[in-house]
């Protein structure tokens, strides 16, 4: 069986020593010397380390008979968290709200709360309500809106302004997403490699797919309106450099050019994929502090579950947090291989 790297007990350790907050959610320290878990931020004394075990979630903690420590409250929000998710409300009902604005309601002064909310969403306040109007304009597009109506519907002044904003991020524009991918050219080609044959398809601006024993009908399931065509000699040194990241999956494939269409939670998520190293796993709720939103792993998962460009976008590098190789939308045994390959480079 292939051994999977997840954070060791020594690392949750050295987090709680540290009270890094960053990762709560992504486990509770349980101190069977006191019968009570806490979160790894707890401000708490100390315990000694010969009492402590950790656990995935405040379920499991308290399924062995430990009870939620009173001052960090471990299984509910705290007065900050519940804030936070007040001003996320505040936004989503009306993007247009300051700063100042959203401090007030609050409680709390503009600089704390900027602090506060980029520490526990990931983003500053502005720029998480820019994130809400590129995903209603996805939404709307998608529904069969023209491109002005979704982006003034979405609050855009202008659609300039739309574009200044997503440049160089969405790898599609509006229209694209709109009319699926009409208008674009999908060059693919279905190559041999150790764990069998795989699809690999790119547009000018880069890969756009890549997945294990999938052929063009499943492409134009995934690009329902773009004109496919069969990769000729121009795109075989990017093919090539694509089996080799496969083929070598602990080497650096950084520099291999993508074209991916998500939202941008789906990007924010994919980013952190790629800053997993190689060789090294992580759980969803690890990826979901990792993000700044340690409570997200759901949101998380599903979000690694979109990703169309395997290996290059390594989603198999998270792994549940009770153990094992978990699920992978081509099978746990070619997950277990490429983390095996991995683990050896």
């Amino acid at each position: 069986m292939t051994q999977i790297r997840t954070l060791t007990d020594d690392e949750r350790w050295q987090i709680a020593m540290a009270k890094d907050r960053r990762f709560d959610g992504a486990f509770v320290t349980g101190v069977h010397s006191t019968g009570i878990y806490c979160r790894p931020s707890c401000p708490a004394r100390a315990p000694l380390r010969k009492n402590v075990k950790f656990y995935a979630t405040a379920e499991d903690a308290e399924a062995v008979g430990l009870r939620a420590c009173k001052r960090c409250s471990p299984n509910t929000q705290s007065a900050e968290e519940a804030c936070v998710l007040a001003a996320i409300a505040a936004i989503r009902a009306d993007g247009a709200m300051t700063l100042d604005q959203l401090a007030d309601l609050t409680g709390y002064s503009p600089t704390h709360f900027q602090r506060l909310f980029k520490r526990t969403v990931g983003l500053s306040p502005a720029a998480f309500a820019r994130a809400l109007r590129e995903e209603k304009v996805r939404g709307a597009l998608e529904g069969g809106a023209s491109v002005t109506d979704a982006l003034y519907e979405a609050g855009y002044s202008a659609p300039s302004r739309f574009y200044a904003e997503t440049k160089g991020k969405l790898g599609m524009t509006a229209s694209d997403w709109r009319d699926g991918g009409k208008g674009r050219v999908v060059h693919w080609s279905v190559v041999a490699t150790s764990l069998g044959d795989m699809l690999v398809a790119a547009t000018e601006k880069g890969v756009c797919c890549l997945a294990f024993n999938e052929g063009e009908e499943e492409l134009r399931a995934r690009f329902p309106k773009a004109e496919l065509v069969e990769a000729g000699a121009e795109f075989r040194a990017l093919f090539d450099q694509v089996v080799a990241a496969v083929e070598e999956p602990s080497s650096d494939n950084s520099h291999i050019p993508l074209d991916v269409k998500g939202t941008a939670f789906q990007q924010r998520c994919w980013q952190a994929l790629r800053e997993i190293p190689a060789g090294e796993t992580r759980s969803y709720g690890e990826q979901a502090a990792m993000l700044g939103n340690p409570k997200a792993s759901r949101a998380v998962g599903s979000a690694n579950g979109a990703n169309n460009i395997a290996v290059l976008i390594p989603c198999h590098r998270v792994v549940p947090a009770s153990g094992g190789v978990g699920g992978y939308a081509y099978g746990p045994g070619i997950k277990a291989e490429l983390l095996k390959r991995e683990s050896e480079g």
